[in-house]
C-alpha cells in the first residue's frame, strides 16, 4: 500500500494551480508593458523584485478564485478520476479562472485613467449607464489588441492544461484507508490555502492581506499597483463597506481647530448673484497654460487658449487638487463638499440622507436650481444624487431632445449642450444656480467631424478634445455675455479629475489629482493667482462666503477668499492610502497611522522623512485623523445636515 495513493491527483492539482501563477505573471508583464511610463519601474531587476512581492497577492487571488475547483479536486470520491468528472472540473476551472483573470486585462487600458487597480467600485461607473452594450462593443473595437491578447493567452492556458491528464490509478485501497488519508490530505491542503489567502501568515491575530499591504515593499507608491493584481483588488473590495466610523482619540476641540466642520462667515455683504458651476470632464490642470506658468516644464504647450484668456480676468488656484478619482466622486465633492475616498459616497447606502449643500442653501435662498448633464438621463448616477441634493430641475439628453448631436459614446457634444444650457437659463427668473457636467473631453477622444483639423492634435489623444471643449466654453461665454443675467453671475470652473498625462510633472503620484479651480466675475472683482493649497470641497464654502451667507453650515472645506482659521490643506486617496497635503509636508496615512512624510514639493513621494519626525509632521497627521474621524462619523450617523 502506497502512503500517497492520491499522489497523481495532488500533483496534477498543483500543476493546474501552477499554471494560474504562470498566467498571472504574464498578465503582470503585459500590465507593465501597457503602463510602464507611469509605474516608476526602471530596471528588469526591480520588475522581478516587485513581481516576487506580488506572489502573495497572486496566491490570494488564485486561491480565492479556485476554491470550488480545489474542493472538487480533493473530494474523497473514487469517481474524481472519471472522464466526465474531470470534464466538469475543467469547466469549473476555466469559467472561474478566466472571469477572474479578465479583470487584469481591463487595467491594461483603464489604469491610465484611474491610476489604481480596478476594484468593485468600477461598477459604480457603469451601473447607471443605459448604453452598456454599445460601450462594450466600442471598447472592443478601440482596444481590439487587448481582447485579442486575452483570447490568445486563454487558448495557451487551455492547451497547457490539457497537456497533463489524470490517469486512473491501479491501486485500490480499503474504504476506511481511502477516506482517512483523503481527510488528512484535505486538512493539510485547506490549512495551506488559508495561509495563502492570508498572505502566507498563519498567525490568528493577523488579518488577511489587503490592498494597502502592497505598499509595504515599494519605494514609490506607483509601484504598489505592479505588486497587486486586479483580480485580488476586485475580490478584496467585494462586500466591503469603507464607510465605518473610526476613533483616533481626537477631541472635539482638535477637530474644531484642524478642520472646523461647521463654518460661518461674515466677510461679504449679503447678495444673490446667479451662480454657474462648470465641472469639466477630465480637464486636468496639466492642459491649461494659465495654471502652469511656474512649473518649469520645458517646451510646455497649452491646449486651452480661451480658458487661459479667461484666467487673466479670474481668481485662479494653480495648486488645487481633486478629492476623488472618478466622475461620480466629483459631483459630491464640488456641490456638497463631501469627498469620496475608497468608495463613492454617491453610490453608498449613506447618500440617501438629508444633506446640507450648495444646492440646499441656495434653495432656501429662493434660487432656481438646475443640473445639466448631456449624457443619457441617469448616467453616472447624477440624476439620483441631484434629487437627493434637491435640484429643482435636471436637464439631460432626454430634455435636450436632439439625438443628431449625440457623440456616439457618452452624450451630447459640449458645444451644442452648453448653448442649450445657456438658452435654458435665459428663461429662468433670477437668481438662478446652474451646474453643468460636460462630457466631450474623454475617451474615445473624438471631436465633431466638422471640426477636424481645427484643434491641435497634441502629444496624447486627450489634447484634441480638450481644445474642442475649450472652444465650446468660448462659444458659451460669448453668447452668455449678451444676456442681461451675465453681469450678475459668479462662474466657477473645475474638473472632476485629470486624464491622460504627457508631462512628467503630472505623472507624479500627487499630481495625478491636479485640477484647475477658477472663479470669474464679469465685474472684475475676483482677479489674481493664489498658490495656496485648494481642493474641490473648498468651492462650496467659498461661494457661501462670496454671497455673504451668514448662517452656520457644514463644510469640511474652507473659504478660498477669506481666512477662516483653517490651515490650507488637500486630502484624497490613492494607492490604497490617504494623502494629506498641509503646510510643508505631504502625509501618507493607511487608515490607522502615518506611513510617511514628504516635503510638500516632493510630489513623487521619493524621500520619506518619517524617521525624523517634527512637530509639524505630528500636526499634519492629527489634521488627517481629525478630518477622517469627523467625516465618517457625520456620514454614518447621518449628520450631514445641521438640523439633524
Amino acid at each position: 500500500m502506497k502512503l500517497f495513493f492520491r499522489k497523481q491527483e495532488y500533483l496534477i492539482l498543483l500543476y493546474r494551480l501552477f499554471l494560474a501563477y504562470v498566467f498571472y505573471f504574464i498578465a503582470r508583464v503585459l500590465f507593465f508593458f501597457y503602463n510602464y511610463d507611469v509605474l516608476e519601474v526602471h530596471s528588469v531587476g526591480e520588475f522581478f523584485k516587485l513581481s516576487y512581492y506580488g506572489l502573495a497577492f497572486d496566491t490570494a487571488a488564485i486561491l480565492y478564485v479556485n476554491s470550488l475547483f480545489i474542493v472538487l479536486s480533493l473530494l474523497p470520491l473514487r469517481l474524481t478520476v472519471s472522464s466526465w468528472y474531470q470534464k466538469l472540473v475543467f469547466y469549473v476551472y476555466f469559467v472561474t479562472n478566466l472571469i477572474g483573470y479578465a479583470f487584469n486585462y481591463v487595467d491594461f487600458i483603464y489604469y491610465k485613467f484611474n491610476f489604481a487597480r480596478t476594484t468593485l467600485s468600477v461598477l459604480e461607473v457603469v451601473e447607471n449607464e443605459a448604453n452598456k452594450t454599445a460601450m462594450f462593443f466600442r471598447f472592443m473595437v478601440t482596444y481590439w489588441h487587448v481582447y485579442l491578447l486575452f483570447v490568445l493567452v486563454s487558448m495557451l492556458w487551455i492547451f497547457l492544461y490539457k497537456r497533463v491528464k489524470l490517469k486512473p490509478s491501479a491501486h485500490r485501497l480499503s474504504t476506511v484507508t481511502y477516506y482517512m488519508s483523503s481527510l488528512i490530505g484535505f486538512v493539510v491542503i485547506a490549512t495551506l490555502i488559508v495561509g495563502g489567502i492570508r498572505g502566507g501568515d498563519f498567525k490568528k491575530s493577523t488579518r488577511p492581506i489587503n490592498l494597502v499591504d502592497a505598499s509595504k515593499h515599494v519605494k514609490k507608491m506607483e509601484q504598489a499597483d505592479l505588486v497587486l493584481n486586479t483580480t485580488f483588488a476586485f475580490i478584496r473590495t467585494f462586500g466591503n463597506n469603507s464607510f465605518k466610523k473610526v476613533n483616533y482619540d481626537i477631541s472635539d476641540e482638535e477637530i474644531q481647530f484642524y478642520i472646523k466642520p461647521i463654518k460661518q462667515y461674515a466677510n461679504y455683504e449679503s447678495t444673490k448673484p446667479n451662480i454657474i458651476v462648470i465641472i469639466t470632464e477630465s480637464m486636468g490642470r496639466e492642459y491649461l497654460g494659465a495654471f502652469n506658468k511656474d512649473i518649469g516644464v520645458e517646451n510646455y504647450v497649452s491646449y486651452t487658449p480661451f480658458l487661459d484668456s479667461l484666467a487673466q480676468h479670474s481668481l485662479i488656484f494653480p495648486n488645487a487638487f481633486a478629492n476623488g478619482a472618478k466622475s461620480i466622486h466629483g459631483m459630491s465633492s464640488v456641490l456638497a463638499g463631501i469627498p469620496s475616498f475608497v468608495d463613492a459616497f454617491t453610490s453608498s447606502s449613506y447618500s440617501n440622507q438629508k444633506i446640507q449643500s450648495l444646492v440646499s442653501v441656495l434653495n432656501d435662498l429662493d434660487y432656481d436650481t438646475s443640473f445639466f448633464h448631456g449624457a443619457p438621463n441617469g448616467s453616472m448616477g447624477f440624476l439620483g444624487f441631484s434629487n437627493i441634493l434637491g435640484f429643482d430641475h435636471y436637464y439631460g439628453m432626454e430634455e435636450y431632445g436632439n439625438d443628431d448631436d449625440f457623440d456616439g459614446s457618452w452624450g451630447i457634444w459640449d458645444e451644442p449642450f452648453l448653448q442649450y444650457m445657456k438658452s435654458t437659463l435665459d428663461q429662468k427668473q433670477q437668481p438662478f444656480f446652474g451646474t453643468v457636467f460636460t462630457v466631450s473631453s474623454h475617451e474615445p477622444f473624438k471631436i465633431p467631424k466638422e471640426y477636424d483639423g481645427k484643434f491641435p492634435k497634441g502629444h496624447v489623444k486627450m489634447h484634441e478634445p480638450v481644445g474642442y471643449t475649450d472652444y465650446a466654453f468660448k462659444e458659451f461665454f460669448n453668447a452668455a455675455k449678451k444676456e442681461p443675467w451675465f453681469d450678475n453671475t459668479i462662474f466657477v470652473l473645475t474638473a472632476d479629475h485629470p486624464n491622460q498625462v504627457y508631462y512628467d510633472e503630472y505623472n507624479k503620484v500627487i499630481n495625478r489629482r491636479a485640477v484647475p479651480i477658477l472663479f470669474y466675475k464679469p465685474d472684475g472683482s475676483l482677479i489674481g493667482v493664489d498658490n495656496e493649497l485648494a481642493q474641490q470641497i473648498d468651492i462650496y464654502p467659498t461661494l457661501m462666503d462670496l454671497i455673504g451667507y451668514d448662517k452656520p453650515f457644514r463644510s469640511w472645506g474652507r473659504s478660498l477668499v477669506s481666512d477662516d482659521g483653517v490651515v490650507p490643506f488637500a486630502i484624497n486617496h490613492n494607492a490604497a492610502q490617504y494623502h494629506m497635503l498641509r503646510g510643508n509636508y505631504i502625509c501618507t496615512f493607511d487608515g490607522k497611522r502615518a506611513t510617511g512624510f514628504y516635503d510638500i514639493n516632493d510630489k513623487s513621494l521619493e524621500n520619506n522623512l518619517i524617521a525624523n519626525r517634527t512637530p509639524e509632521m505630528d500636526e499634519t497627521e492629527k489634521a488627517c485623523k481629525a478630518f477622517l474621524e469627523d467625516y465618517f462619523e457625520r456620514i454614518v450617523d447621518k449628520k450631514l445636515s445641521l438640523d439633524k
